[in-house]
């Protein structure tokens, strides 16, 4: 990210949805992304992390789905933000592009907490082109970010952790065998490295080859 040069954007909101989980929406000024791209975030002390852009790619603002942690040397800088203040961001970068393979193959989608973000983006960029399902783990109801986007998807399945809810009670592992397989699908994961490293190796067990299998992981900090 050190040859990324960053400019200014405008904050236009810092809402917060529940506890620590808030969403930084900017103004887009010209900039130019593909759903899944992050960008590096800068605090007015130089700090910066990377985060998945939420909104998509035609929307006429920037927005993100931020977890404060306590001590955070970015996340808790950024949720101190107010409208109008002014923030560096990197130009976008990334990899993990549901677009590029999902336009031409079925896909299925698993997220954690924030790693539901490139997923918003791709659904918002490409409403045609719905996923065959998607597993969304979250530690409780008021943490789910999107429902909107997601709900036209058929097969929704969201799992809440820590309190009983209407949906299922427990990790998105718990589902896996809900998930269809075939050696056609590609399937996407995002959010906790353990979540991620669990269902890999889970598809692996069921005859997924590894290009099938696309990984990001988040950190908070």
């Amino acid at each position: 990210m050190n040859n990324l040069k960053p400019e200014k954007h405008t904050v236009l909101s810092v809402s917060t949805l529940h506890n620590t989980l808030f969403e930084l929406t900017l103004e887009r000024r010209d900039l130019h992304f593909q759903a899944g791209d992050c960008v590096a975030l800068y605090t007015d002390q130089g700090k910066s992390r990377p985060y998945s852009i939420a909104s998509g790619p035609s929307e006429s603002h920037i927005r993100f789905l931020i977890r404060s942690i306590p001590g955070g040397e970015v996340s808790s800088r950024l949720f101190e933000l107010d409208a109008g203040d002014t923030i560096e961001l990197s130009p976008p970068f990334g990899w993990f592009r549901p677009a590029q393979e999902a336009n031409h193959a079925p896909s299925v989608f698993f997220a954690t907490g924030t790693g539901i973000a490139p997923f918003l983006s791709y659904l918002a960029d490409q409403p045609e082109q719905r996923p065959l399902s998607i597993l969304y783990g979250v530690s409780h109801e008021k943490d789910i970010a999107g429902f909107h986007l997601l709900n036209q998807v058929d097969q929704l399945q969201i799992a809440v952790s820590q309190e009983d809810t209407r949906h299922h009670r427990g990790r998105i592992t718990d589902l896996l065998n809900q998930v269809p397989l075939d050696s056609s699908i590609h399937y996407y994961c995002c959010g906790r490295e353990k979540m991620i490293d669990e269902i890999t190796e889970w598809l692996n067990k069921k005859g997924v080859e590894l290009n099938q299998i696309h990984r990001e992981v988040f950190f908070h900090g």
